[in-house]
Order: structure tokens, then sequence, then C-alpha cells
């Protein structure tokens, strides 16, 4: 901390946080040494001030079939700023212009799931996370690519086919369903 004029009884406490409780010492110095610190303050909570800093880790997708799955981290209270705190989510079909926004109010939360049976399987959304609190809109975070979730897969495999291999086993084969974003990643197959 910058040295303070003996003649002077007060100072400015500068580059402090938004909306934290702050407790003060004060302690007196000269050629010798440093003397013992005051007795700490009261506690004293700064005013509040619109977030800056947006949830980092913006990601998501999978869900079931029509819904878009957006996740992030939370913030931590140090940075929230102030009271009536909670996430802006912002998303838009890859390509679109037009921006789809809700809010979140819960301040724990790390998801949003919105439900539109008119989003087809596996596309692609532009997707940002912001914040707001009593004093306002904050950041918002740099632009994510989420896919929609998935539909179970429209086809079925070609080509089955069995060879008898003992008196107890039969081996099955068939073509694989090759990926595509109508069918989505396919995790088995049920014999």
């Amino acid at each position: 901390p910058e040295v303070i004029n003996g003649r002077t009884h007060q100072a400015t406490v500068v580059d402090l946080s938004p909306w934290v409780e702050y407790e003060f010492r004060v302690v007196a110095s000269n050629s010798v040494g440093i003397g013992e610190p005051s007795r700490p303050s009261a506690l004293l909570r700064t005013k509040a001030a619109v977030p800056v800093v947006p949830p980092t880790n913006v990601g998501g997708g999978g869900g079931s079939r029509s819904e878009l799955v957006i996740t992030w981290e939370p913030v931590s209270e140090e940075l929230q700023n102030g009271e009536g705190f909670g996430y802006i989510i912002m998303f838009r079909p890859l390509g679109a212009t037009t921006w789809t926004k809700a809010a979140v109010a819960s301040v724990e939360s790390s998801k949003y799931i919105y439900r539109n049976e008119s989003i087809t399987p596996l596309s692609p959304f532009e997707v940002k996370v912001g914040v707001y609190n009593n004093q306002g809109e904050g950041t918002l975070s740099s632009i994510s690519i989420i896919y929609s979730g998935e539909d179970e897969p429209q086809m079925a495999p070609a080509g089955a086919s069995a060879l008898s291999v003992s008196a107890a086993a039969v081996e099955v084969s068939w073509l694989p369903i090759p990926w595509n974003r109508h069918t989505g990643r396919v995790l088995g197959y049920e014999v």
C-alpha cells in the first residue's frame, strides 16, 4: 500500500471489487519500524456495478430430439457485482441473423435447455452466454457452435448375414450405418 504522510488522517482506497465486503486496518510507521495495526474497521460493502466477467466454458450439445442443451461454468460470487444476478442466453441457427434470447435467474445455474419441435437433429447453433444483475446487462461470452440433440437412427443396417460357426455359435455381420447429420453417431447395435 501507498505510504501516507503522517499529517494526513484519511485515504481513498481504489481498485476494489464491486459488491464485496471489506474491512480496513491502519498501521503507523517511522524510521524505527512499523507499529501494531489498528483494530479492524466495521465491514463495509462497496457499491454494486454491472457484471463484467462472462461465463467460461460455454458448450453443450446432446440432449433429446428437438432440444438444444447449452452449458457454462457459473460465475463466482465475487464477480457477480450485485444483487439480482443471472445469466443471459442467446442462440441462433448457424447462418441466421436473429438471436433468440432467454434469461436464467438462478445464480448456481450452469445449463439451459431450449425445446422446440422445429429443431432438426444435429443442427448447428451459434451460442453466447452473458450475465446481468440489478444494475444491468454485462458482458457476453464469445460465440460457441453447439449442435442440437440427435434423433434415433432413421435407417436399418444393411447387408445382414449369418454364418454357422459351431453347434452353439453363429457369426452375424452387417454393414455399418454411415454417419450423417440425420443419423448422428451410432453408439451400438442390437442383434
